[in-house]
Formats: structure tokens, C-alpha cells, sequence
């Protein structure tokens, strides 16, 4: 997760991105426990890889240690020094490279129920897409099995796009084939990939097989951000295993369309909200009707008419005026 998030500016300006709310929760926070749901087995520890410290200062490390202690496992924290990819970023965490272990990129979220495969030494996740020549894509033998990692193909490979989970029963062993991609500077791209050292293992005979998800959500730019947020909270109001409107959520003549999350000390006067919006705590919305919306905390909204809008923390906009500062990269339509 050391990436700066560009695609999501001006919210990723002063939030790194994996850390930013959906539904309720940061991201890398959903992801890592819908990973820790699939797996079924105790999780020792939770590595994380971050950029710049100046960036992903101790307040982010403070955030991790809390998710890694929720799943009673030990946080571990490594720095990429600088951006040269993927397999960069792994071995970045070389000390936390033994066992069986997941390797997850830290932008997206996913539904999925399924058993890992005891034969594999290897499971890449996948989502069936419509459009598989704009992903990377797996190619399997009769045993599906997966024999090679095809990106964007321009003739039908499969539909099994790759989202970005990994699971190694022995991780050890994609150490060894990135180092040897490091020391013979191996690149494409300018950057070091993780699949440079699969396709070695590969090569070595190691089984890969495929892990199927039931829904694959991006959380890349503030469009498709606010989709998955839709779809969150569909999927946590059917669980019903979270709460999404807190105790404390004052309503001065205002309701609330469902779906929605809607944080603690949060005030709604004169106000429709929902369906598909989530809100942080101690926001007021006062005179306004949000849709299809994500606010952060500690913002005040008045006299507005939102939909599809993703509007940060701290901030104070009142839509009946029209002399306003908006940060940098900030779009209004």
C-alpha cells in the first residue's frame, strides 16, 4: 500500500488512500478481513508495506497495529523506498517471507466464500469479467490449472481476470525467484512484477490453481469508489453483522433511505439522506438531499443537492453560495 493514490485526488491528498472510508471502514481494514474470512485459519501476522514515511507518518502505522491486533495477530510494518513495483513492494517485507501467507494489494475489496485448494502450492484470486482483454488473465490446462499470466491479450485467453490476491503455502519460495529477479534486474516496465517470480515457480512445476471471487470492487478513482460504496453497503445491510447507523446520530426532521452508514455524534436537520450514502462521524447536514454519496468526517454541509459526490474530511460547503475555496484537484459538476 505505498502508492499515492493520484487517481483518487484531491481525497487522497491528506489521506492515504487505502485508509480512506468505505462504508464505515478504511479499506485496507475491509480487505484485510474479508481475506481473514475466506482463509478460516488463525493469522499469525499482518505485514504491511507503506511508502514515505512523511506520508504514511505514525498515525497510519498506529491504524494497521489496531487491524492487526483485532485479528489477534502482530502488525509489521516495511517501507518501499521507492516506486519499482510490485515485486519491489513484496520483497520490501523479505523478513515476513516464510509460511503460508496471502499477498494482497491494498486498493480493492471483494466478496468471496470458497475453500483453498490443499493440493495447490499456489492460489491466484479471479474474478469472470465481460471485457478480458483489458485485464490481466489467466490461461489453464485441462486440470485447471494455471500454466501462464497473460496481460490485456488481444485473443480470448479466458475470462478469469487476476484482481491482486495471492495465496503461497510456502511464500519462502516466491522470495527466492523475486530475489533472483532482483539480482539479474529483471524489469518490465521499469519496475520489478511479482509475476516475473510466479512465472519461475511455474517453471519449477509448482501448482497454481484459482480462487474465484463473488464480487470484485475497485476503489481507484472517486466513480467507481463510490460504486463499491453502493455495494457495500447492500451487501453489510443484507449480513446485517455491522451496525450502520450509530446510537448517537441525531435526526431534527430528516430520514434516512437505507442503505446507509452513518457515524457516531453525526447530526441530519431538514434532511434526506440515502439510499448508498455512508457519512463519518461528527458531520452536520443541515437543509439538504444526499445520494449515492461518501463524506468523511467533521464536515458540514448545507442548503445542498448531492448525488454521486465524495466530499472529504473538515470541510464546509453551502451550496447556497457562490464564493467558496475548494482544495487542489477538486472537481464540482
Amino acid at each position: 500500500m505505498a502508492g499515492r493514490g493520484s487517481r483518487l485526488r484531491p481525497h487522497s491528498l491528506t489521506v492515504p488512500k487505502p485508509l480512506i472510508p468505505v462504508a464505515g471502514q478504511p479499506i485496507v481494514h475491509r480487505l484485510v478481513k474479508d481475506i481473514a474470512k475466506v482463509l478460516k485459519q488463525p493469522i499469525e501476522e499482518v505485514a504491511f508495506v507503506l511508502g514515505d514515511p512523511a506520508w504514511f507518518g505514525d498515525d497510519v502505522v498506529e491504524s494497521l497495529s489496531s487491524l492487526a491486533k483485532e485479528l489477534g495477530a502482530k502488525a509489521s510494518i516495511y517501507r518501499q523506498d521507492q516506486p519499482l513495483g510490485t515485486g519491489h513492494a513484496i520483497m520490501s517485507a523479505k523478513p515476513s517471507l516464510s509460511g503460508p501467507a496471502v499477498i494482497a494489494y491494498a486498493d480493492t475489496l471483494i466478496r468471496a466464500e470458497f475453500d483453498l485448494d490443499p493440493t495447490a502450492d499456489s492460489v491466484i484470486w479471479t474474478k469472470r469479467v465481460e471485457n478480458p482483454e483489458a485485464y490481466g488473465v489467466v490461461k489453464l490446462d485441462e486440470k485447471d490449472s494455471i500454466v501462464e499470466l497473460v496481460e490485456k491479450p488481444s485473443e480470448f485467453v479466458s475470462d478469469q481476470a487476476v484482481i491482486g490476491i495471492y495465496y503461497f503455502k510456502e511464500v519462502a519460495v516466491l522470495k527466492d525467484k523475486l530475489q533472483e529477479v532482483l539480482d539479474e534486474n529483471v524489469m518490465n516496465g521499469g519496475e520489478y512484477q511479482i509475476n516475473d517470480g510466479i512465472k519461475r515457480m511455474m517453471a519449477d512445476g509448482k501448482v497454481f490453481k484459482t480462487g474465484s471471487v463473488d464480487e470484485w470492487m475497485d476503489c481507484g478513482n472517486k466513480n467507481v469508489t463510490l460504486e463499491t460504496n453502493a455495494k457495500m453497503l447492500g451487501f453489510l445491510a443484507a449480513d446485517n453483522e455491522e451496525q450502520l447507523v450509530h446510537d448517537s446520530v441525531v435526526l431534527e426532521n430528516a430520514n434516512i433511505i437505507e442503505p446507509c452508514f452513518i457515524g457516531d455524534g453525526t447530526v441530519l436537520r431538514n434532511t434526506s439522506v440515502g439510499p448508498n450514502v455512508s457519512i463519518g462521524k461528527d458531520c452536520l447536514i443541515e437543509d439538504s438531499s444526499v445520494k449515492n454519496s461518501l463524506i468523511q468526517n467533521q464536515t458540514t454541509i448545507k442548503n445542498a443537492n448531492l448525488e454521486e459526490a465524495m466530499i472529504g474530511n473538515h470541510v464546509k460547503y453551502d451550496g447556497g453560495f457562490t464564493k467558496i475555496s475548494i482544495g487542489d484537484y477538486s472537481v464540482l459538476e
